[in-house]
């Protein structure tokens, strides 16, 4: 026998098995597993149906693995005539593609122009009616039952205290209430209570069961539907992440959960957190700009976890504990607030600002520190003198001034504060001897000196953002790469996009031509100006030291 042939194509920057055929689905055992996409998935949490994934998992462990969906596979090529119209998705079917007779015989009643639907099924199944076998009447009034049960234990307690008082055994306390009733009539009670919950349940379970077995009939029909509706799907997200990397985004990924909508942007790659201690240890793996929010809905009275991913913007705005809204996929509104960031660069623009922002944040938090110290010493300062004052009702005298004291730290000053005025000098001394050119150069080198390092890693960590460790947190078995490239992320967040406004005197608007002259001139003028400035500093501290 002849070896399938696969289609093989890049998704995602990722070569990637193609499955495009009804002979593909057929061989589907044949697949080499290392070819697979993911090589398991929960079953619960996703947007495909949880109704049709619970029935490829076989072995019911909330897991669907790779062997369960090859006997999917199998099963549906067994049940339909013609697989092909697997790829149409829908949950209808024409009687005639039924190759089981069973099933074809029930969809043949349901039918309506030779097409069974999954909404016909599903009435059928809710139309359902049994002889119902009758539950017995209660014995007593629902609540002398309800009284029963809330004293049954204090009562029996109190009937075995008082066999074991008769016996001398114990002494009952005074104060201890007694029944309402005798223990024959307590016991005689209960009796009844118990005959009747037992005849009752018996009843409720055989009417269960009938009821079971009258819809067993219309279950494979409905199991049928179901899968043929969703199994190509499933194949879309497990083998080639093709509705993840659909540039038309038709069909949604079977993970992505909605759209959080957060500092002047929506963010379209969000997940549902199902274990956040592994998102802990396997999220900053991913190299994604990450916000993990609580998303709490009053109306619905929901509440899930989700990680957005930021793919786009700065991130000054963006901190713990800001608000935003999050938008499931079928349009409910939750209350979303950030709990958590990892942070890893979203463009080489936001990178080469970086060390800047660290720096002033740095400087920013000394002068905090600073002030608040010394606050606080001048605070200790002043309680110390009063409560000296108070104690000794005078002042204590100040001791003398030790010049021998200081003269260390005079020294050490003078000699700090020459070492930089001699390397001022000599920087000095340096950039005057340059031309107006090479001090522009000098000026873009040395800004290239600070923020270089950062955009160079940055640029290594945007190529190799991946999302197969977000998802391996949330319990799925990722076997290749999930790479997000800097032009695939970009349609994964949206920002703002105002329309321009212009000012009443510019109403006849500006050709673009001359915007960006503006531009870049205005860019020169300002590089001009600072070279000047720093080419005057340079020659008056210059004069200044010679002299």
């Amino acid at each position: 026998m002849a070896k399938h042939k696969w289609s093989f194509e890049s998704v995602g920057g990722v070569t990637r098995v193609r499955i495009q055929s009804a002979e593909d689905i057929r061989h589907l055992g044949e697949l080499d597993k290392k070819m697979w996409t993911v090589l398991s998935c929960p079953v619960n949490g996703l947007e495909i149906s949880s109704d049709s994934l619970s029935l490829m998992d076989t072995d019911g462990d909330g897991k669907l693995r790779l062997k369960e969906v090859v006997a999917t596979a199998e099963y549906l090529c067994g049940a339909l005539k013609n697989v092909k119209t697997l790829f149409e998705q829908k949950d209808e079917l024409a009687v005639e593609n039924i190759a089981d007779e069973g099933i074809k015989s029930v969809a043949a009643k349901l039918a309506t122009d030779g097409v069974v639907s999954l909404a016909a099924v599903q009435a059928a199944i809710d139309g359902v009616t049994i002889e119902e076998q009758a539950v017995p009447a209660a014995p007593l009034e629902a609540d002398v039952i309800a009284a029963y049960k809330e004293k049954q234990a204090e009562y029996a307690a109190y009937f075995e205290l008082e066999k074991l008082q008769k016996l001398g055994l114990a002494v009952i306390p005074e104060e201890t209430p007694k029944p309402g009733m005798t223990e024959k009539k307590f016991q005689e009670m209960g009796a009844q209570i118990a005959e009747w919950e037992a005849a009752k349940a018996a009843a409720e379970t055989a009417n269960a069961d009938a009821l079971t077995a009258a819809k067993a009939e219309f279950m494979p029909l409905r199991k049928l539907l179901l899968i043929h509706r969703d199994f190509y799907r499933l194949l879309r997200n497990f083998i080639t992440f093709e509705d993840f990397y659909d540039p038309e985004k038709k069909t949604i990924a079977s993970f992505e959960a909605g759209t959080l909508i957060i500092d002047q942007r929506a963010c379209h790659l969000c997940l549902r957190v199902s274990d956040p201690a592994k998102h802990d240890a396997q999220a900053p793996l991913s190299g994604i700009y990450l916000l993990y929010c609580n998303c709490e809905s009053k109306k619905l009275g929901k509440s899930m976890q989700i990680v957005a991913a930021v793919t786009q913007g700065d991130i000054q705005n963006l901190s713990v504990g800001k608000n935003g809204i999050f938008y499931d996929n079928e349009g409910n509104d939750y209350d979303a607030t950030v709990t958590k960031i990892i942070d890893n660069p979203i463009s080489i623009r936001q990178a080469f600002w970086t060390p800047y922002r660290k720096f002033g944040k740095w400087i920013e938090d000394k002068i905090n520190k600073s002030a608040a110290e010394k606050d606080a010493k001048a605070f200790d300062d002043m309680t110390a003198k009063v409560e000296t004052a108070g104690a000794e009702g005078a002042e204590a005298p100040k001791p003398a001034f030790d010049i021998a004291k200081f003269a260390g730290i005079f020294a050490a000053i003078g000699m700090a504060l020459g070492m930089i005025g001699t390397m001022l000098v000599s920087v000095a001394k340096g950039w005057v001897t340059l031309t107006w050119w090479q001090q522009i150069i000098v000026f873009c080198a040395i800004l290239l000196v600070i923020s270089g390092p950062s955009m160079v890693m940055a640029w290594l960590k945007l190529r190799r953002r991946n999302l197969a460790p977000v998802l391996n947190a949330n319990g799925w078995a990722v076997n290749a790469d999930a790479i997000i490239s800097v032009v695939f992320g970009r349609t994964l967040t949206d920002q703002v996009d105002f329309p321009i406004v212009q000012a009443p005197q510019l109403e006849e608007g500006m050709a673009t031509w001359k915007k960006w002259l503006i531009g870049i001139c205005t860019i020169l003028v300002i590089i001009a100006i600072a070279c000047v400035v720093l080419h005057l500093c340079g020659f008056c501290f210059c004069c200044f030291s010679f002299h």
